[in-house]
């Protein structure tokens, strides 16, 4: 193992420690390493040679007989690893990131999440603590409804471990209205889409270039994630970054097309206020309306969008796009006339 690979596994056994009053066992410690660096193994005896060094390089690190079996704890002269330090300003900014991230709930990622605010609230002085509850008033965070992943935390492990490891996994998963299906996916990324967990995986089934093959599997229709003794060798050119860039939201895409809608002057304002995408182009016409150029891979992601905008927006190109949203329109105007 590499110097610097060394450095990290001691540095994060000092974290471990530090977070146990009365210590733990070798295996323990090497199981919450495993987990939190991402480790395939790590033996016991590694875990002894790097408490060894770190009492070489003074560390007060002692083992103690309990009844559980021998354990590793500090001494009495131990100083903090670290001393967290953090302004009302960088409080608040965290504060309101963390209720971002709620749709984590559940999940080993808000425990840590969890975890951190609540280290940094222990170490601040109470008039910082004052300061920022006081301008934390005045900022609110809404549009976040409470979701849980308690239930599939074992499941997200599982892909976490896959992604780090680039190993296959078999899922059961279950489609809205459809049977439960058996597959096999080759795990690239997990992300989070407004209140949703997605894994960006390849079908394993499938043969072709990874951009054909990947797609946005959601967390809530997992029933079981297993982790085979099958390994997938990801491409060298891929980028995760690049990949979700070609869609408007979560939709998988292997080749998007290019939509043009025409909008109206309050519905160009109300894109300009909130653009669909990063690179879209908007060209202002002398009215006020403007017409917007924009990329996606699925055409139900644009049409869902120009819907939702009514007679402010109307879908010019492709062809085929507009037909869909027209076949829409008239089965929704059909459905309201049946229910009068």
């Amino acid at each position: 193992m590499a110097r610097n690979e060394q450095l990290i596994r001691q540095y994060k056994i000092l974290q471990i420690l530090e977070r146990y009053r009365f210590g733990r066992t070798l295996a323990e410690i090497r199981d919450e390493a495993v987990d939190e660096l991402g480790l395939t193994s790590l033996h016991e005896r590694s875990v002894r040679r790097d408490l060894a060094a770190l009492q070489i390089a003074g560390f007060d690190i002692v083992d103690v007989a309990t009844q559980r079996g021998r354990v590793w704890k500090f001494g009495p002269r131990i100083r903090p690893i670290h001393r967290i330090t953090a302004s009302a300003t960088e409080l608040v900014a965290l504060s309101v990131g963390r209720d971002l991230m709620t749709p984590l709930y559940g999940t080993p990622l808000w425990q840590g999440i969890e975890s951190f605010w609540s280290k940094i609230q222990e170490s601040l002085p109470e008039s910082v603590l004052r300061h920022y509850q006081k301008m934390r008033s005045a900022l609110y965070v809404q549009g976040m409804p409470p979701k849980s992943y308690e239930r599939q935390q074992g499941m997200l492990k599982s892909l976490q471990r896959a992604i780090l490891e680039h190993r296959v996994v078999e899922i059961e998963y279950r489609p809205v209205n459809r049977e439960i299906q058996r597959r096999r996916i080759e795990p690239y990324a997990l992300i989070v889409h407004r209140t949703s967990l997605y894994a960006v995986a390849a079908d394993h089934a499938l043969e072709g270039p990874i951009a054909e093959r990947l797609r946005h599997w959601k967390l809530d229709r997992f029933q079981k994630a297993t982790l085979l003794d099958t390994w997938f060798e990801p491409p060298p050119d891929f980028d995760i970054e690049r990949h979700l860039k070609k869609s408007l939201g979560v939709f998988s895409v292997a080749k998007p097309q290019t939509y043009t809608i025409r909008l109206s002057s309050s519905a160009a304002a109300w894109i300009s206020e909130d653009p669909w995408h990063p690179e879209q182009h908007v060209e202002w016409q002398p009215d006020g309306s403007a017409r917007l150029t924009v990329s996606a891979g699925e055409e139900l992601e644009v049409v869902l969008r120009v819907l939702a905008l009514g007679d402010h927006a109307e879908l010019i190109a492709p062809a085929a796009a507009r037909r869909t949203l027209a076949q829409m329109i008239g089965r929704i105007a059909a459905q309201y006339d049946k229910s009068k």
